[in-house]
């Protein structure tokens, strides 16, 4: 590859997050399209470099990464500037959240947007009206850690946005009334931080995210390839 990195993308997919940092650190990279219509991510030559078959993959000097906090933890950390150092007291806060953000929000949020994926259609409804309660409690503990004093930011926060901008938008067949991101005021602030950025320009234009893509979504209309 041209470059040192290449990411291996879907728009308004999880690889969203690791464009924001790439962006953001001005860091050269090339982009290939995993085609989610024609199931890419299910083919040998994908899971060749992620067996999980999920994106996104980021091919790296070193190999390639996936699982999105890993690939945003290894920039932050090769490249700073987008969170705190090793060193760092606000590390233990910065990687905490982190990993709250992928650990358990967001694979809460996979339960509400693939229910079928882990019980039978008979239950569906049950799992995501547990779950939308779930989720509300773990928005009421990020918005108050948002606002205390210490808050690291870094691409935690770039991670967030992309999560409060799918729980406005998907799954589209279901009653998204639970969500209202105007509850949760710092978190809110966030959304509007992370789209006021110059990283956030770049991947509204090449993902097709919308004018406000975090503080008001709308569905993605990218010039290439599919959300879904």
């Amino acid at each position: 590859m041209s470059t040192a990195y290449r990411l291996h993308y879907a728009p308004d997919n999880a690889s969203l997050a690791v464009r924001l940092a790439l962006e953001a650190r001005g860091l050269a990279y090339e982009t290939v399209l995993v085609n989610r219509r024609a199931r890419e991510q299910d083919g040998p030559a994908y899971r060749a470099l992620n067996p999980g078959g999920l994106i996104p993959v980021l091919e790296t000097p070193d190999g390639p990464m996936f699982e999105t906090a890993a690939i945003l933890l290894w920039l932050a950390d090769r490249h700073g500037g987008l969170g705190p150092a090793a060193e760092d007291p606000g590390r233990t806060t910065f990687l905490k959240w982190l990993f709250f953000a992928s650990n358990t929000l967001h694979a809460d949020l996979r339960m509400l947007f693939y229910p079928g994926q882990y019980v039978g259609e008979d239950h569906e409804a049950a799992l995501r009206d547990g779950v939308t309660v779930r989720l509300t409690r773990h928005l009421q503990y990020l918005d108050a850690a948002v606002a205390a004093p210490g808050w690291p930011g870094g691409v935690t926060e770039f991670y967030l946005a992309c999560l409060l901008r799918w729980m406005a938008l998907y799954p589209d067949t279901f009653d998204r009334g639970w969500f209202d991101l105007a509850r949760y005021p710092a978190l809110a602030a966030l959304a509007a931080r992370v789209e006021a950025s110059d990283a956030a320009a770049d991947a509204i234009r090449a993902e097709g995210l919308g004018p406000a893509p975090f503080t008001a979504p709308r569905p993605a209309t990218p010039p290439e390839g599919t959300a879904t």
